[in-house]
């Protein structure tokens, strides 16, 4: 008798401990909670974050960030339950004008207010790709690259201009 009261017990302690476990949970279902996630990571605890964009991909979601006026992004995955929980986050410090590349053909750049850059055109598998920006002002770009028959991606001839055609050095 007292083998079963005991195992009972443990039984529901198990439980308790696993629901209020899974339920302190953050998820990145709304800009809110992103902010709160982002916040709960070591290192970001403290720091100014601002949300740029949110993207959905099929069950990814991105989002696109300042950190302390720094550039960069979080990937979360959903759930079976259909939560996003955060799998990656990147930061690039000491850039306006930050390229991430959270899958193989997908290149997300995240600018600050102090990004000059108007336009940029590069060479990808010999192929020119070219995408215009607005300078000084924080943004998400989301640039999807060209398929190809090869397993990996060239970028060559990367060119800058500012909002007045003129090429930046």
């Amino acid at each position: 008798k007292r083998l079963l009261i005991i195992g009972a017990f443990l039984l529901l302690l198990g439980f308790f401990a696993f629901y209020f476990n899974d339920t302190q949970q953050l998820y990145g279902n709304d800009e809110e909670s992103i902010l709160k996630v982002i916040h709960s990571i070591e290192g970001y605890e403290n720091n100014s974050i601002e949300i740029v964009a949110i993207k959905d991909m099929n069950d990814r979601r991105y989002a696109g960030f300042l950190s302390n006026n720094n550039p960069g992004y979080i990937q979360f995955q959903k759930n079976k339950d259909g939560n996003y929980r955060w799998q990656h986050i990147e930061v690039n410090v000491n850039e306006a004008f930050s390229a991430f590349a959270p899958e193989p053909r997908l290149f997300m750049i995240v600018t600050n207010e102090e990004n000059k850059i108007a336009k940029m055109q590069v060479s990808v598998n010999g192929q020119e790709i070219e995408q215009e920006f607005t300078p000084y002002k924080a943004s998400v770009t989301w640039m999807f690259l060209p398929k190809t028959e090869k397993s990996h991606y060239t970028f060559q001839n990367y060119k800058y201009y500012d909002k007045d055609g003129e090429l930046i050095n």
